[in-house]
């Protein structure tokens, strides 16, 4: 499927335009992976530091991981004052498979923590081309499982921890959510899917449309998937926990909760994906908001539409865990 390509500041309101169009218009090369890690990294050390709630302890532990595979760390956001038997939320970063770090996320789960009053756990797992699937979904559910079997330890209830993750940690939540479905093991309650990255095929029409060198593009995720599938991306025998739109049963899920701006690539594929999570049963909460370009939500945070799009997603949380 072709489509035609978007002009997307003929879309945004004019706080969005104002960040977009500062936006460097530089190609990234994604023929050296490793390379192009290594210049963001350094990037992002130049700019400001969030401020972190002073009431949300932080800390690492060093978990098992995969059998026979590295040891995985998992950060912990804990509120002040957290009650025994709370619910939690088990988080993960994105970066298109290739990118980021545990770090990336320190605001947004030690925000979550605050507000919420709920253990946050997030992981750092392997990243591709190094490590492909099934590595960094196995260390993302190697944390999980720890974290669930850790519950009295760490003052959690079992039987409430969502996962969660955005872009590329949407779609390794989603894979997490069917491999403890299908493992038996853990008893998610809830899966926060933002913007997730689904669909290794890249057949929509809006994974064509996205192109500006400005955003997660196609080019880009034509190259996260096929470092994250080792060449195989939109190949036969894709497991579903890789990609999850692949999927064939999705009954016995936990309640979903889907949200994506109506200019990201990833909108055709997760709207495809809340659908037939509907289709088979499962509670689906989609919400997409016009004029927002992936990853917006972040990088105007200030927008009234960031604003909002915060508050619902904070309150579909709270609901899920807290039941408020």
């Amino acid at each position: 499927m072709t489509a035609p390509t978007i002009d997307l500041s003929d879309r945004l309101d004019a706080e969005h335009r104002a960040v977009f169009d500062t936006l460097p218009l530089d190609p990234r090369d994604w023929s050296d992976i490793p390379a192009l890690r290594a210049r963001m990294a350094e990037m992002a050390a130049g700019l400001p530091q969030p401020v972190l709630p002073p009431t949300v302890a932080i800390e690492d532990r060093s978990v098992p991981g995969p059998a026979g595979e590295p040891a995985v760390t998992v950060r912990l956001y804990r509120p002040a004052g957290l009650a025994p038997g709370s619910p939690a939320l088990y988080w993960i970063h994105g970066g298109g498979m290739v990118l980021g770090s545990i770090a990336m996320n320190d605001a947004y789960c030690a925000g979550v923590a605050d507000d919420l009053g709920v253990l946050v756990a997030s992981v750092e797992y392997r990243l591709a081309p190094e490590d492909p699937f099934p590595a960094p979904l196995e260390d993302c559910y190697a944390g999980l499982a720890w974290f669930a079997a850790s519950s009295d330890s760490l003052g959690i209830d079992r039987g409430r921890i969502a996962v969660g993750g955005a872009s590329a940690g949407g779609g390794l939540a989603a894979g997490v959510a069917l491999a403890a479905r299908d493992r038996g093991e853990v008893p998610l309650c809830f899966q926060l899917l933002v913007y997730p990255m689904l669909d290794d095929r890249n057949a929509t029409a809006s994974s064509h449309a996205i192109t500006d060198p400005r955003l997660w593009n196609r080019e880009a995720n034509l190259a996260g998937w096929g470092a994250y599938l080792a060449g195989n991306a939109g190949g036969e025998g894709v497991s579903p926990y890789a990609a999850p739109a692949r999927a064939t049963d999705l009954a016995g899920l936990p309640p979903a909760y889907i949200n994506v701006g109506d200019l990201d690539l990833f909108v055709d594929e997760d709207v495809a994906y809340a659908r037939a999570l509907g289709a088979a049963g499962v509670p689906a909460e989609l919400h997409i908001y016009p004029g927002a370009y992936h990853g917006s939500n972040g990088s105007v945070p200030n927008s009234a539409l960031s604003q909002r799009w915060l508050a619902d997603e904070r309150a579909a949380l709270a609901r899920a865990l807290n039941g408020t």
